[in-house]
């Protein structure tokens, strides 16, 4: 069986050595890209976040990524964001610009909060809640991930509706100060607030479970 063929999305985002190499290391083939058509035809692509959501937008949308994205799930074909590329799928953030405001992809509803905690950044391990039904973290529901960040989603609202809607949308919740949205199953699209590439063995096994879903 061929391995899974693998783009990480190339905006500008910053260091991707790790993302890469967890990728390759759980057998998927990974290349680092922003030409259209390898993003398109790709079995999975891999959203990384680093830094400032606003500075991230504006990578992303220089290389067409919102199009391309929306590309990819209208035709179910699976994306994985990563920290503020989680956020970029929200609606919208409050982090502070000083070019204004720049609305995210707004694959989902909800504002990227400050979190209104001690000390912040939040940077370190913590545990999460899973879903018993969770797919990405089988097997790791129970398990500590590696956080950086100041801003996060901190209530979910998009719930199943209408006759058609079939998908229920799987939240894992962590907590700094206040509970927060860790990460986010639904249909082709799922994101983790946590860098699986820097959680040690628990972050290999999601990244697995992604990549073995792509087959």
């Amino acid at each position: 069986m061929n391995a899974p063929d693998v783009v990480v999305l190339d905006y500008g985002s910053g260091n991707v050595r790790s993302a890469v190499r967890a990728l390759e290391h759980v057998g998927a083939r990974v290349t680092l890209t922003a030409d259209e058509h390898r993003v398109l035809e790709a079995d999975g692509l891999f959203v990384p976040g680093v830094g400032n959501f606003h500075a991230c937008l504006r990578g992303l949308r220089a290389v067409d990524g919102h199009r391309l994205i929306d590309i990819r799930l209208a035709g179910a074909r699976p994306v994985l964001g990563i920290c503020v590329g989680m956020q970029a799928m929200f609606e919208a953030s409050v982090e502070p610009s000083t070019q204004g405001a720049v609305p995210g992809l707004d694959q989902w509803p909800g504002t990227v909060e400050r979190l209104p905690a001690a000390v912040v950044p939040h940077m370190g391990w913590s545990r999460v809640q899973a879903p018993a039904d969770t797919a990405l973290l089988a097997g790791v529901a129970d398990e500590r991930f590696y956080f950086v960040h100041s801003y996060a989603v901190r209530e979910w609202t998009l719930q199943p509706h209408g006759p058609f809607e079939v998908v229920t949308p799987k939240v894992t919740w962590a907590e700094h100060g206040v509970p927060f949205v860790a990460a986010v199953e639904n249909g082709p699209l799922s994101a983790t607030q946590f860098h699986p590439e820097k959680s040690g063995e628990a972050g290999l096994h999601l990244v697995e479970n992604w990549v073995r879903s792509l087959r």
